[in-house]
Order: structure tokens, then C-alpha cells, then sequence
């Protein structure tokens, strides 16, 4: 079996070591390093290997923000799930729209952390409940006040704009190609054409860049 391979970044030992222990339990899970900060994170020898990070967003040195924005500009595949304790909607919706690709709160039960963790490396992104709504309030917020200049309806065909309300649903290549009579290879090069017409170069930043504009 090949195990999903995990980086846990905290800086608060107690919660960090618990995490460890919990992700390390579950069959196809390894965690195979721990870093108290973003930057001893992207200086570890072994950051090639990680497949996803649980990354808290407050910490000395380098926070999560940073961090992540470092990621994405290196282009890095490794998929990015913030685990923190802060609810407020700047946050979320910030690490969203930098690339991030989940949010969870620190109380969430191990068994969704379990499920983000492989629902990031199947679809890109995950979204709790609590996160999902958080977004829906604060994109109709934006719409309500903001004039869009740009809208890119009309650059994306029919296709396409289906195809993108399904990944903003969260659904895998593979359940989208089910949904539309596809092949996941012909469903993937929708997606691929969609952020190269829309100069984006993730699907985290597809979903905050599609419902802020009114794509979907």
C-alpha cells in the first residue's frame, strides 16, 4: 500500500505531537516529519516527499500565510491544509484565494481531518460545513458591493462552465466524468484549458477565483 505521506507544522508541541501520533495510527497515513515553523518546514530534507501538509497559520519565523504563498509561487504539488483555531473569515477566505487546499478548525474530530487529507489529493480541495458557509457569506458580500470589470463567461464554452461548477463542488476528475458521460483524461484537459484561460495555475485558487466572479 502506498501511504499518503504527511508533514505536520505547528509550533505548539503538545497539539503537534498529539496530531502525529493520531495521523501515524490510521493505515495509509505516514507522517514523515514535524516542523515548528514554515520555514524549518521548507528547509527540511525531506519536504520532496511530503504529499500533503497539515500547517497551522500563527507561528514564529514563518507563519502558514507565508508559507503557503511560498509554495505556490515555487508552483510546489504539495497540497496545503490549514489546521488552525481562528474562525474569522479573513483567514479563511485569504488562505483560500492564495492557495490553499482546505481549511479546518482545530476542533474538528479526527475522522474529517482523515477525510480532507485524502479528499485534498483526489480533487484539490476540501471545505467543511462551517468553512463552506463562511465562504458563501463573505463571496455574496463582495458581489453585493463590488463592480466586476472582468467576467470570463463568455470565454469559457458550455462545457466548461459545467465542468467548473463541479470542481467547485468538490467533486474528483473521475465523479465529474460519471456526472457528464466523460473520460476523467477528457475532464481533466476541461479543467487544465479553464485555468489557462483563466491564468491560474491551481484548483484552490480556481474555486476562490470562480464563485468571487460569478462564474458559477
Amino acid at each position: 500500500m502506498n501511504k499518503i505521506r504527511i508533514a505536520v507544522v505547528d509550533d505548539h508541541n503538545l497539539f503537534r505531537k498529539g496530531l502525529v501520533a493520531i495521523m501515524n495510527q490510521i493505515e495509509d497515513f505516514e507522517v514523515i516529519f514535524e516542523a515548528t515553523n514554515g520555514r524549518e518546514f521548507l528547509e527540511h530534507p525531506l519536504i520532496g516527499q511530503v504529499d500533503v501538509v497539515l500547517l497551522d497559520i500563527q507561528m514564529p519565523e514563518m507563519d502558514g500565510i507565508a508559507t503557503t504563498k511560498h509554495l505556490r509561487d515555487v508552483e510546489s504539488d504539495i497540497k496545503v491544509l490549514i489546521l488552525s483555531m481562528h474562525d474569522e473569515d479573513q483567514f479563511i477566505m485569504h488562505l483560500m484565494e492564495i492557495g490553499a487546499n482546505g481549511y479546518l478548525l482545530k476542533d474538528t474530530d479526527t475522522d474529517e481531518v482523515a477525510l480532507a487529507i485524502r479528499k485534498v489529493l483526489d480533487s484539490g480541495i476540501y471545505f467543511s460545513d462551517f468553512v463552506s458557509r463562511v465562504m458563501l457569506r463573505k463571496m455574496s458580500k463582495a458581489y453585493q458591493k463590488e463592480t466586476k470589470v472582468f467576467n470570463y463567461k463568455t470565454d469559457l464554452s458550455t462545457r466548461e462552465l459545467e465542468v467548473l461548477k463541479y470542481i467547485c463542488e468538490g467533486l474528483t476528475t473521475t465523479e465529474i466524468g460519471e456526472k457528464i458521460f466523460l473520460s476523467p483524461r477528457t475532464v481533466e484537459g476541461h479543467r487544465l484549458r479553464i485555468m489557462e484561460k483563466l491564468g491560474l495555475k491551481n484548483t484552490a485558487v480556481l474555486v476562490a477565483y470562480a464563485i468571487k466572479n460569478d462564474l458559477v
